[in-house]
């Protein structure tokens, strides 16, 4: 596969909700997708810690990313979408920037399931999300 971070960045630029929260795709190869974030104040809930919903959209990302990977990179023209995920919230982070490293567990013709870790930048494992795609025909 041909892999080019740019149009990468460029087709996940439309994933307004993550970018604009600051996620950005950070390296990518066919066996591991990393994409990370600089922790701001709105990335905080109540108590100052990191919103649960902020690190899972992380995850998410770096999920649409390589289960999408062929797809951006004009290998099929078949899109695939989230079926089902389960985030495990082990740490908070006393970091300034997470991480989300996704790795392909299995991938079928229609499903495909990825493990997505996500650690802070002092090397703590934070949040652990186990995601399962499904290829629209």
């Amino acid at each position: 596969m041909n892999i080019d971070l740019e149009q990468i960045r460029n087709f996940f630029k439309n994933d307004r909700f993550a970018t604009e929260n600051g996620m950005v795709v950070d390296s990518v190869t066919e066996d591991c997708v990393v994409c990370g974030m600089e922790l701001r104040a709105e990335h905080r809930n109540a108590a100052g810690g990191v919103q649960g919903g902020a690190i899972f959209t992380l995850a998410d990302l770096a999920f649409a990313v390589h289960c999408n990977l062929a797809m951006v990179c004009g290998e099929t023209d078949k899109l695939t979408v989230g079926q089902s995920c389960s985030i495990s919230f082990l740490k908070s982070t006393k970091g300034r920037r997470l991480t989300a490293i996704s790795t392909c567990i299995s991938k079928g013709r229609s499903i495909s399931v990825y493990r997505i870790r996500i650690e802070d930048d002092l090397g703590v494992e934070i949040a652990e999300m186990l995601a399962n795609g499904f290829t629209l025909a």
